[in-house]
């Protein structure tokens, strides 16, 4: 009824800006009328959920997802904000790199290669590898190739241009082509009829004027006909009494014979020509439907059916053959390099990372490395974040890594976990007397939020005070002039 009644509990990026959360709380408050909001980061909300009771509660977290990477310091509970870092490379950078390197294999198959069915390939097929240089190196061997490549199939289909056509089809195909000409000539052949049957009336009407005696009229009707005499008259009339009772027998004989077999059927032959160029037009045109439809499709009726199969199989076309292409699209968070991207990988910002802390704070956030986000579920990516911190940690330093149970669920399920725990509290909850004293910018900190920190504006003089100073200085500057 215009409001939400109950709290809300909303995830935000790491460091959001001030401006951005002011916004969404504006809307909640003023908008919604929210009774009270509170905000967290939702990879340090999937940290909160998979926490164990014997899991430090400081640790690195590192939450690669669909646009970016971070790497956040939890010390003693709370997040770090100072030494946080970010790589601007996820899921879809990688899927955009696959994407490019397989329509540059397979030119072919451009318009079948798209971003969603990438995604598809890169979820299903990808892994990352322990040591780049080497797994390209055992790709080389032509025996692990052919053990490990991986084969999807396109959809395609299996008819050519009506090449694989089967002959009973082509025949049904040409009986109903037959029908339709037969019908249009049955059409033609009643209007023709009809057409002559009145110029035949016309005709016994001229001839009966002449027998009537009324030789006026009669000479009169020949000149309109354009005939010199009674003869000439007599002549058109029988041709046109015989191609009146011809015209008829074809139409019963096309009413009786429905069923014609097409290899038998032959164009009909031309009918005497009474009045020239109607009888002729019909036959052409008969002949130039029927002769075509039986002239090129007869030769394909007596070639065997395999004469017009492919020679190449038609379904080994349509393949994607994922070789390297599998290691080499997740590995660009370890090498953005690869995509031409001039920034660090998650090995070297992690480094970076724990260079800002002290032995004794290191020694501590490596014993709980935490990999979140959907961007973490390649396999061998756990496997690999031990192999880069047993080379950048000192000798027989110990640590350990732990991979969220759920990565692209496990944020909801922890603010879901905070909400449950801390709904009777006032700790993290912002409420709306919160806001209209405080600004939407507003922040309250818990265990999976951001560090609020107060925008700070610099203390101007009054005016009163600049006035006489402005004066005095122009004064004097008057003075020395």
């Amino acid at each position: 009824q215009g409001c939400v009644d109950h709290p809300i509990v909303l995830t935000e990026a790491v460091c959001n800006p001030l401006y951005s959360r002011q916004m969404m709380s504006e809307l909640l408050f003023e908008c919604y009328q929210v009774p009270k909001v509170s905000y967290g980061v939702d990879s340090l909300y999937s940290f909160y959920h998979n926490r164990r009771q014997n899991w430090p509660c400081s640790g690195l977290v590192i939450s690669s997802g669909y646009q970016c990477t971070h790497i956040l310091p939890v010390l003693e509970g709370r997040l770090d904000a100072k030494s946080c870092k970010r790589i601007n490379l996820g899921g879809c950078q990688a899927a955009v790199y696959l994407q490019r390197l397989l329509q540059l294999k397979y030119p072919g198959h451009l318009a079948a290669i798209t971003l969603s069915r990438v995604e598809e390939i890169l979820h299903e097929h990808s892994y990352i590898a322990p040591d780049y240089s080497e797994e390209l190196q055992k790709w080389r061997c032509p025996e692990y190739y052919e053990n490990n490549v991986h084969k999807m199939q396109l959809p395609f289909s299996n008819k050519l241009l009506g090449s694989t056509v089967a002959s009973e089809e082509k025949q049904e195909k040409r009986q109903q082509q037959l029908r339709r000409l037969q019908e249009l000539n049955a059409r033609r052949r009643e209007e023709k009829l009809q057409l002559d049957q009145e110029r035949l009336d016309r005709l016994l009407y001229v001839q009966e004027l002449l027998e009537d005696g009324q030789m006026d009229q009669f000479h009169k009707a020949l000149v309109e006909l354009n005939m010199d005499s009674a003869e000439e008259l007599q002549s058109y009339i029988n041709k046109l009494s015989l191609s009146v009772e011809q015209t008829k027998q074809k139409i019963l004989q096309s009413e009786v014979n429905i069923e014609v077999d097409v290899v038998d059927s032959k164009p009909e032959t031309p009918d005497l020509e009474p009045l020239g160029s109607e009888q002729s037009l019909e036959d052409v045109e008969s002949i130039n439907e029927f002769e075509p439809l039986f002239a090129e499709e007869q030769p394909e009726v007596e070639k065997p059916v395999a004469a017009v199969q492919p020679v190449f199989n038609l379904a080994e076309y349509h393949q994607l053959f994922l070789g390297t292409e599998r290691i080499r699209a997740p590995e660009i968070v370890f090498q953005p390099s690869l995509i031409g991207e001039d920034q660090a990988g998650i090995a070297e910002t992690m480094q970076y990372v724990l260079e800002r802390y002290s032995k004794e704070q290191q020694a501590i956030l490596v014993q709980n490395v935490f990999l979140t986000g959907g961007n973490t579920m390649y396999p061998g990516l756990k496997a690999r974040i031990q192999k880069e911190l047993l080379e950048m940690r000192p000798f027989q330093s110990t640590f350990q890594v732990h991979l969220a149970s759920s990565p692209v669920l496990d944020a909801w399920y922890g603010a879901r976990d905070w909400a449950l725990e801390y709904m009777n509290r006032e700790e993290g909850w912002i409420s709306r007397k919160d806001y209209e004293e405080k600004g939407g910018e507003y922040l309250k900190e818990h265990c999976a939020s951001n560090v609020y920190v107060p925008i700070r504006l610099p203390k101007q003089a009054p005016r009163a005070a600049e006035a006489p100073g402005r004066g005095s200085g122009a004064g004097n500057a008057g003075e020395q002039a």
